[in-house]
Order: C-alpha cells, then structure tokens, then sequence
C-alpha cells in the first residue's frame, strides 16, 4: 500500500510544489536552448557568442562571450536545483521512487519538464485539495 502525504504536509507540499513549478521550466527552457546551441555546434560548426564579431562564429574562432557555455553552464546548475526540487516534492508527497526518477527525467528529456510540471502539480493539488474538503466519513462507509 502506497504511502499517503499527511494533512500537517500541506504548508511544506505547497513550498516544495512552488520550487517545483519554477526549476521545471527553467530547466526546461535551458535544455531546449541547450539542444538548439547542440544543432548549431555540431551540425554547423557554429558557436553563439555575445560581443565580438557578431551573434554566431565559428567553433574555433569565438572573440566575444561564449554564450554556447554559459548555456550549459546555466542549464546545468538549474537542473541540480531541479533535482533538489523533485526530492523535496517526492519526499513530502511520500512517492514511489520510480516516480522520483521519472521527475529526474524531466530535466534532461526535452519537452518532458513541461509535461510533467503540469501532471505533477495537478496530482499536487488533488492532494491539497483532499486535506482542504475531506470525504465524509460515510461516504468512505458505503464503498
């Protein structure tokens, strides 16, 4: 039997859901912009870079700021935020652990951040919602 988050949970459920909710879409967004500087980088020898000459370069002839590495760099330290976000969510929502490591997934599977940040917060909230309006008690009776 699965475990339940309890009701005294809420507060902390709607703090880890918020850190949620922010991290899932910027991660997301930077593994997107991550996966187009990828295609740029490897597909057309292109680097982005800010100052220099001009918005794109040559891999090996960057003079301005390299904006391909601060891209990765960015996305990077955003998904170990994100990481952290899902544990505190997982762990106050008391989840199966498979469902940790789908959430995990989010940040390195484009497009998936998103899709899961509105899955995971509609289940978030039927949560909260059921501490807010309890079933009655003979309502649970007569399943």
């Amino acid at each position: 039997m699965p475990l339940s988050p309890k009701p005294s949970a809420a507060p902390r459920i709607r703090s880890a859901l918020k850190l949620y909710r922010v991290t899932s879409i910027i991660t997301g967004t930077f593994l997107l912009l991550l996966c187009v500087e990828v295609i740029l980088k490897f597909i057309f020898n292109i680097e982005l870079q800010l100052g220099g000459s001009g918005f794109f370069a040559q891999r090996d002839t960057v003079t301005g700021f390299n904006l391909s590495t601060a891209i990765l760099i960015v996305h990077g330290w955003f998904y170990v935020l994100y990481l952290f976000s899902d544990f505190r969510l997982w762990s106050v929502m008391r989840w199966p652990f498979p469902r940790f490591l789908l959430i995990a997934l989010g940040g390195v599977i484009p497009f998936l951040s998103f899709f899961l940040e509105r899955r995971i917060h509609a289940d978030a909230m039927t949560v909260l919602d059921s501490f807010d309006h309890p079933e009655p008690a003979e309502a649970s009776h007569q399943r």
